[in-house]
């Protein structure tokens, strides 16, 4: 018989651990017979690898569990501060930065103003003063902190740590985490924004467990993380869900991205407003009149008060995003759609429409048994999200890691 190489020894250990942590995580309080049972693996595996998990502090015996004729059992359950992460959402004008536990509980958020938009460097400097302060206010030791999930708009390529573009400063190509990679000594991992939210839920939301879903968000643009046969998709480029820019009429507004009539300068917040200014120019009679900054806080305010002009425009914002979202309907059929984002406050008066315009708009029967969740989505939740791209390097499989570094190595 060939001898099993050690790289492939390795691997085949690396899985078996991954598999355990994951029951561990996911069925917890949990014995080790139960573990070996639902894993396959021997309880003398499962036993060595959970007693590696409770020497580093990842896993903890908490008591006995019901006897089924022997000896009680000892349950298990994940130490979820055994380690913490950093997320940080990097937004036009500011840094939502926090701190969570294993279980992506916030632990500390912070938010620090962003002066110089244009200069990476000069940004970078923010971000990594922005994670020093958290680090430091959560009262956490520097060790214990396994690693920074940094999310931003644009085309980004995690695994390389590169910004391909973005939207918001202009950059192009630009290497964005190795310099902070080497400031703090820890990984480093680069995502798109909506997809840290995608992340988020598809480990500790209301994706868990879902195989078809697609997080769909609404505020400053527009856009969308996706899950396919449970496998997070990214696209060649990393460009995967920028369906803000589909365009949905050619004789539309101007978009930042160099088109007309793309769905986010029909639906977006800012298109609202925009929508909402022109009206007032052209003598509509409404209570936003003399209204300045205007704001979609503002706009939702007048719907709520019965403003017809406030009430029309968010409808059609729905009505647009609706058909935009039917349109990824009819391309994936997911089981689920979350729309997140800050364009959630905008309430019934926006997402009534939409509820509409996707039954209205989707193929056949696509839509009959689709789910639909409106989830908040603030400073705090993005700086989850992109905490969570951390975490779920933690609990994926080896074959799917985005980096070489092994996190749980690290704990040990």
């Amino acid at each position: 018989m060939a001898r099993l190489h050690r790289g492939n020894r390795d691997l085949i250990r690396e899985i078996n651990r991954n598999l355990v942590l994951n029951f561990i995580k996911s069925h917890g309080p949990i014995s080790r017979t139960d573990i070996a049972h639902l894993s396959s693996l021997s309880l003398a595996t499962v036993s060595s690898i959970t007693a590696d998990f409770i020497a580093s502090g990842l896993v903890h015996e908490m008591g006995e569990g019901e006897s089924t004729g022997g000896r009680r059992p000892v349950l298990l359950r994940l130490n979820y501060r055994a380690g913490f992460v950093v997320g940080v959402k990097l937004m036009e004008q500011a840094v939502a930065s926090a701190l969570t536990d294993l279980d992506a509980h916030v632990l500390h958020h912070w938010v620090t103003p962003l002066e110089d938009q244009r200069s990476l460097a000069a940004v970078q400097e923010v971000i990594a003063a922005a994670v020093e302060a958290t680090i430091a206010a959560s009262q956490v030791k520097r060790q214990r902190v396994l690693g920074i999930g940094i999310g931003l708009a644009g085309v980004v390529d995690g695994e390389a740590g590169m910004c391909h573009y973005s939207p918001f400063f202009g950059w192009r190509n630009v290497q964005f985490a190795q310099p902070l990679a080497d400031h703090f000594g820890l990984p480093v991992y680069l995502e798109n924004d909506v997809n840290t939210l995608t992340i988020a839920e598809q480990w500790f939301g209301y994706g868990h467990g879902v195989d078809h879903f697609v997080v769909a968000t609404v505020g400053r643009g527009i856009g969308a993380g996706i899950v396919v046969n449970g496998q997070f998709y990214r696209g060649a480029l990393g460009g995967a869900g920028e369906f803000g820019h589909i365009t949905l009429t050619t004789d539309g507004p101007p978009c930042g991205c160099g088109k007309r009539g793309c769905l986010e300068t029909l639906a977006s917040d800012p298109a609202v407003v925009r929508q909402a200014r022109a009206a007032i120019a052209l003598g509509e009679q409404t209570a936003l009149v003399g209204v300045e900054p205007l704001t979609l806080e503002d706009i939702v305010a007048a719907a709520e008060a019965g403003d017809k002009l406030a009430q029309r425009l968010l409808a059609d914002s729905g009505r647009w995003l609706g058909l935009g979202i039917a349109t990824l309907v009819n391309i994936l059929n997911p089981q689920l759609i979350i729309v997140g984002g800050e364009g959630v406050r905008a309430g019934e008066w926006r997402f009534g429409p939409m509820r509409e315009a996707i039954r209205q708009h989707a193929f056949d029967s696509l839509a009959d048994d689709l789910d639909i969740i409106i989830e908040p989505a603030g400073d705090e939740t993005w700086a989850r999200g992109a905490a969570c791209v951390v975490l779920g390097e933690l609990f994926k499989p080896p074959a799917h890691k985005g980096k070489a570094t092994d996190l749980m190595a690290a704990m040990a």
